[in-house]
């Protein structure tokens, strides 16, 4: 291939259900390889097996795509002159490389019926139409060729397969794992286009990626199987010398390292595998997503590019901007990377700490709305996020950590206050109360020294009214330094909390 060529990727995914964080790390890793050498990210629907089309599907992909920040530069959405974008809408441009392939004695047409072919499995059970039986079966290699025309003439469905040639060493050099070969004796005539005229993935993927000038092809290893009849593709239509380089890359993995990471993996342990929530039409079945547990964007691209990828540090903090200009193919491993949920908790914790207020405020006033809080002053929600911030793991833990910022506690720690309660505690709190109705400036520094003095001055110890203080306020033993909770709350507020709790400890 000629290296002097622009680099041009593509992210190739079916419109068949929600996004695996597995696809969307190959569609970043398309783009960050895409940005670092200068070049163009493409989006291709590959939705030509309509029998798995899901409608939506293909919207949610451009959507997940929005969210994680990598957009590409020609997609259906974007257009681009290297369109249309979606397979379906190609479908003329296969059939005349099939039929190229069937003239130059490539590939053969094939009118074995679903019920023949599941006759032969049943014959034989590891059953695959390959060089070892197809003179056997009803094709164009077996049959007159009169008989073929004929066939072909009344209208009688075929597909059309390639044929593998035997005894050959296919071969390539894969990106990652280096020189690659396959024996062609092993690898079956796979169906290169469907009775209904729609190319299956192998004949689309080539035809696509010449068409568009891709150069550069990264895809999950589970694809490396078919690599041998993709190059023969390449070959046989003339086009080698343009066969775009290949990165197989590795498998994400189970947390304990079996096998690779399912749906059915975060269903089981409890945390998500796509990118955002996922309803299929069909079954109204929603699938959570990383978007709606609340991580943020940031951290989500920042812990996949760790799986299976290292600049060579111990940096694991990474902006958009360095992971573009740090990315090389050489750094992404062979084997397979475990995904650890943890881990990813602790990105989306870090990324919380040192994101922007600002950037954070709209998506904490959605997860307010979410518990029926809405119309939040943003001066007064912007002064509370300081308070927890550090606390939270999630975006959603943000009304846990602070709900009591914007509702009164409808229940108290009673527990920890009750066995120890007294009659003095109760005219202290008593004598507080009339005494904060009054109190200025309503400043937490102030508030403290005050609380803290009036106690000395009671004889009782500290720790004995603090507690109480506090779960009058937000109902348990948490949240940040209290006399930073009454300040933000306000004396009618605070007040009228007070008061309310110390009805629920003396009744």
């Amino acid at each position: 291939m000629d290296q002097d060529r622009k680099v041009r990727v593509r992210f190739a995914p079916s419109p068949t259900g929600g996004l695996h964080l597995g696809g969307v790390r190959t569609a970043l890793f398309n783009y960050l390889f895409a940005r670092h050498n200068g070049g163009t990210f493409v989006l291709r629907i590959e939705d030509t097996d309509q029998t798995r089309f899901v409608e939506g599907a293909e919207a949610y992909i451009q959507d997940c795509l929005t969210w994680c920040g990598i957009e590409p530069d020609e997609s259906p959405l974007h257009g681009g002159e290297y369109g249309p974008y979606r397979q379906s809408e190609r479908k003329e441009n296969y059939r005349y490389y099939a039929e190229q392939l069937v003239a130059d004695g490539y590939a053969y047409y094939a009118f074995d019926t679903a019920e023949e072919l599941e006759t032969q499995r049943n014959l034989q059970p590891n059953f695959k139409y390959s060089h070892e039986n197809r003179t056997q079966l009803r094709n164009s290699l077996s049959l007159p060729a009169t008989e073929v025309q004929r066939l072909i003439a009344e209208g009688h469905p075929y597909v059309i397969r390639i044929k593998m040639p035997v005894g050959e060493t296919i071969g390539f050099e894969d990106m990652i794992r280096g020189v690659v070969s396959f024996d062609s004796s092993l690898v079956d005539d796979k169906v290169l286009l469907k009775a209904d005229g729609m190319p299956t993935y192998h004949l689309a993927v080539v035809v696509d990626d010449y068409q568009m000038d891709i150069t550069h092809v990264f895809r999950g290893e589970e694809w490396l199987p078919s690599a041998p009849v993709h190059i023969l593709l390449w070959e046989y239509l003339g086009w080698r010398g343009s066969m775009p380089h290949w990165a197989h890359l590795p498998l994400i993995l189970k947390p304990d390292g079996n096998g690779k990471l399912s749906k059915r993996d975060g269903d089981r342990l409890g945390f998500p595998v796509y990118a955002m929530n996922w309803q299929d039409p069909k079954t109204g079945d929603l699938t959570r997503g990383f978007r709606e547990m609340g991580f943020l964007p940031e951290a989500f691209v920042n812990m996949l590019a760790l799986l299976g990828w290292n600049d060579g540090s111990d940096q694991e903090l990474f902006f958009r901007d360095e992971l573009i200009s740090k990315f090389s193919v050489d750094r992404i491993s062979k084997a397979g990377a475990k995904f650890d949920f943890e881990k990813a908790k602790w990105f989306n914790h870090e990324w919380i700490k040192q994101s922007e207020d600002e950037v954070l405020l709209p998506q904490l006033s959605d997860v307010l709305a979410e518990h029926g809080v809405l119309d939040v002053d943003r001066a007064y929600l912007s002064n509370v996020l300081p308070l927890v911030k550090e606390r939270l793991t999630f975006l959603s833990d943000f009304w846990e950590q602070a709900s009591y910022f914007f509702r009164q506690p409808d229940s108290y720690d009673l527990a920890s206050v009750q066995p120890k309660w007294t009659a003095e505690k109760t005219a202290f709190f008593a004598e507080m109360i009339t005494k904060l109705e009054n109190f200025e400036p309503w400043h937490s520094a102030e508030l403290e020294s005050f609380y803290k003095l009036a106690i000395q001055a009671s004889g009782m110890k500290v720790g004995e009214l603090m507690l109480p203080f506090r779960i009058m306020l937000v109902g348990g033993k948490f949240g940040p330094h209290v006399f930073d909770i009454a300040a933000l709350l306000g004396r009618e507020e605070t007040v009228a909390r007070m008061k309310k709790g110390l009805e629920a400890f003396i009744t």
